[in-house]
């Protein structure tokens, strides 16, 4: 299973929106440290949150402050862009980080984004397939490409700079309760990232349901979907006790889950009764969020493996609910407790340390017979 990060960013409002930029930064330096797989990084342009304009500027800083982490836009808003130029600003990240970089695309979150740049919601998914399907002829065509939609133009197009990556980067859809993302994907065979947990009464077969949609429209074009390549993303937070981490985040995540998605987005609140302080346990016992240990999150990883059918990638959605030190201790965590044991790092270990066990007394003895015979034997 590969781990990871999904860094919109979130950023309260109130403080200082170059350190919370800088902090994301050594955050992804922090996890290639600790040995994560990837690190998706958002787009967005309005509403306070998320303050990462353009995820490909922010890539290219930390793939210089970094080694070996991957690191995906998460994503890139296909209908605000032309697709010739963002194919060609893919192609030289691709380049710039010797095929470290991946490709997350979807049809732009924030509607006040939308709305800025005059693009009506009812088009965005369909604008979203456009630019998709033609930003794949250009990584892989080699002759120029004409194309006319209502919104973008391309004549005799063509990229002078081929992918880094053979045919191209990793491509990933962003899927969150629209059936339109997993459909783009099967069509294409594209890797997937689901954004939110389902809700409701239908929410234990609700994961298998929405993949099920990926497989039909991926065999009605000739596609295959890998679940390995399947990536969820969860809320969460650990700490060495439950109390503990609940004491960390209690207070942030409830102003996160009211502030944000209520109040900035205009969402149906949850839990409309609850204080803002109770929202934390409530998302916790509904199986929304995971605040705990490192083994309540093994736990929860292994009810939605059962759940889902099976997944490929966790990825961490990366918010502040705690203090700096707090955050960097929770992935650290992760790092050392749970990646291990989805990983088959510790398959060795353990075998052999059952070995040990089960033979500590015989190879004991061996060895104190062995000292007792060379005591007695003579000098010379």
């Amino acid at each position: 299973m590969k781990f990871g990060i999904f860094l919109a960013p979130f950023h309260a409002l109130g403080e200082n929106p170059t350190l919370a930029i800088h902090r994301d930064l050594e955050l992804i330096e922090w996890l290639d440290q600790l040995g994560y797989d990837e690190a998706w990084v958002g787009e967005h342009h309005s509403a306070g949150w998320e303050l990462i304009a353009s995820p490909e500027v922010f890539i290219a800083v930390a793939a210089e402050r970094t080694r070996h982490i991957r690191l995906g836009t998460g994503v890139v808003s296909l209908p605000y862009h032309h697709p010739l130029i963002l194919a060609d600003r893919i192609v030289l990240l691709d380049h710039l980080t010797r095929g470290r970089v991946m490709f997350g695309v979807g049809p732009g979150a924030l509607s006040s984004d939308a709305a800025m740049l005059g693009i009506e919601a009812v088009t965005q998914r369909p604008r979203m397939e456009e630019a998709l399907d033609v930003i794949l002829r250009l990584f892989t065509e080699v002759d120029p490409i004409t194309v006319e939609t209502d919104w973008f133009v391309l004549r005799d197009a063509r990229l002078q700079l081929r992918p880094y990556t053979a045919p191209h980067p990793l491509i990933a859809v962003a899927a969150v309760q629209s059936p339109a993302g997993m459909r783009l994907a099967g069509k294409h065979g594209a890797s997937v990232l689901t954004l939110a947990l389902p809700r409701g009464e239908k929410r234990e077969s609700a994961l298998q349901e929405f993949w099920a949609i990926a497989e039909e429209s991926a065999a009605e074009h000739g596609q295959t979907m890998d679940r390995n390549e399947w990536r969820i993303v969860i809320h969460c937070h650990l700490a060495e006790t439950r109390e503990e981490a609940f004491a960390q985040t209690r207070v942030k995540a409830g102003q996160y889950q009211r502030g944000y998605f209520t109040e900035t987005l205009g969402h149906d609140d949850p839990a409309p009764e609850l204080t803002p302080d109770e929202i934390l346990p409530e998302m916790v016992r509904r199986g929304s969020w995971c605040v705990g240990t490192p083994d309540d999150l093994i736990e929860f990883i292994e009810m939605m493996m059962e759940r889902s059918g099976g997944f490929g990638g966790l990825m961490i959605q990366a918010v502040e609910w705690a203090d700096r030190e707090a955050v960097r201790k929770s992935y650290e965590l992760l790092a050392r407790y749970v990646m291990p044991h989805f990983q088959g790092a510790l398959v060795g270990l353990e075998a052999s340390h059952r070995d040990a066990v089960a033979s500590a007394q015989v190879l004991r003895q061996q060895h104190d017979e062995a000292i007792a015979r060379a005591r007695q034997a003579p000098a010379g």
